[in-house]
């Protein structure tokens, strides 16, 4: 995993639960592109047609609150998310994410300084989250080793299979 993460952004609010990232009523589709396109279709049917490749989902409190599906991350990934960034997040979204590769990065306040569109520069080794288009920087909390372990890994899965020479 890069440790620097650049990427136009979209703002979503406080409480973004998982049934909002991923409505149950689409549980049953299997394929990745699909999945993509009914990303955060709960806070707005046309995010996720909309959504930068590599862009950064820019929440307030709580994201990821509610149930503890992996369909939520697995929306993120495949609509194109990069990272999410968040005031903070609900702790079972927030492992979740980190096992399958997605990028949760806690800077408090990001939500309220930021406008949709504009481009962030998140650096983890230095702890900063920067507004390309200001200069303006924040900010983040850094992420444990192990943690930065998986997510260099592409997720749990892959770490363990490359660990114990699974394909």
């Amino acid at each position: 995993m890069k440790t620097k993460v650049t990427g136009k952004i979209i703002v979503v609010g406080d409480n973004i639960d998982t049934d909002q990232i991923y409505p149950g009523r689409f549980l049953a589709i299997t394929d990745p592109k699909e999945i993509g396109s009914h990303c955060l279709c709960g806070v707005d049917e046309g995010i996720a047609a909309a959504f930068p490749q590599g862009g950064i989902v820019v929440a307030g409190r709580n994201f990821g609150c509610g149930s503890s599906r992996e369909h939520a991350p697995i929306a993120l990934l495949n609509m194109g998310a990069a990272a999410v960034l968040a005031d903070s997040f609900a702790r079972i979204f927030f492992r979740n994410a980190v096992n399958l590769g997605l990028l949760p990065v806690i800077c408090k306040g990001i939500s309220g300084r930021v406008k949709p569109g504009q481009t962030l520069t998140i650096d983890l080794d230095e702890g900063w989250v920067t507004v390309e288009d200001t200069g303006e920087r924040w900010p983040c909390e850094r992420l444990g080793d192990q943690a930065m372990k998986i997510l260099e890994a592409g997720g749990i899965k892959p770490m363990m299979r490359a660990r114990f020479g699974k394909d």
